[in-house]
């Protein structure tokens, strides 16, 4: 099956065509879904770092002037500490991709009604969901947060699919949501998809994503919604490793 045209969307805000498995590596990491009396309901797989060996070296450490930053800031993707920077002030940010599949037999909607759908004018697009995603750094020792959690609103759409399904959502104010077999993909590069880690000391942590996190839209199970990996943050670069799915 030919892939759908590459999207402006894509090209402009998603990236999504930088996630390509190299020949020979697996595609997904699985586990089973519950079949029967919750066919409603869906399954809805997070495959987060679905690549370790791709998804790993694709996390880095960037430090951007706030004068690149103000975009972001509008959406809340910074720390409180940068509320009073100035225009050349420097934030250090964490990137990192993620990739969420949706697994199930229904579609994955927004929480949120068609009318109460944000516009952000800054990224022109509307975003369906206040809390899709919920990014936090971990203190590996004691598990406190050691970073402001960044609570990423979306635009949901349907970045790419399994052989044998159809994209059928996009990031417009008609439709959005997650079909069945297919991708709704995040890279390293999109605005707002990293931890604001400038107050930050090196050392080890844990990030920890955690995808439909207060389970406002139903899943037939959320045993698969948290990704953590292992953190050594020196200062001036990331070294992540141990990426396991937990519940």
């Amino acid at each position: 099956m030919s892939r759908d045209p590459v999207t402006s969307h894509e090209q402009n805000h998603r990236g999504s065509e930088l996630l390509r498995p190299g020949p020979g590596e697996k595609t997904e990491i699985t586990s089973r879904y519950i079949r029967g009396a919750k066919t409603e309901l869906f399954y809805r797989e997070s495959v987060f770092f679905l690549l370790h060996c791709i998804y790993q070296r694709t996390i880095i450490i960037l430090r951007l002037p706030m004068y690149n930053l103000r975009c972001a800031a509008e959406e809340n993707c910074l720390a409180s500490s940068s509320a009073h920077s100035q225009d050349y002030d420097t934030r250090v940010l964490l990137r990192f991709p993620q990739r969420v599949k949706n697994q199930g037999t229904a579609d994955f909607l927004p929480s949120k009604p068609r009318y109460a759908w944000e516009w952000h004018s800054c990224h022109n697009h509307f975003h369906s969901m206040d809390e899709f995603s919920l990014y936090e750094l971990l203190d590996a020792r004691t598990q406190s947060q050691v970073a402001e959690g960044h609570k990423a609103s979306f635009c949901l759409e349907d970045t790419s699919c399994d052989p044998g399904y159809y994209r059928r959502f996009a990031c417009t104010s008609h439709t959005q949501g997650l079909s069945p077999g297919c991708y709704d993909t995040y890279n390293a590069d999109i605005d707002c998809q990293w931890i604001d880690i400038t107050d930050v000391s090196p050392g080890k942590y844990i990030l920890k994503v955690t995808v439909n996190p207060r389970q406002q839209v139903p899943e037939s199970n959320f045993n698969n919604n948290v990704v953590r990996c292992d953190v050594q943050y020196t200062g001036t670069a990331a070294h992540v490793s141990g990426c396991t799915m937990t519940s």
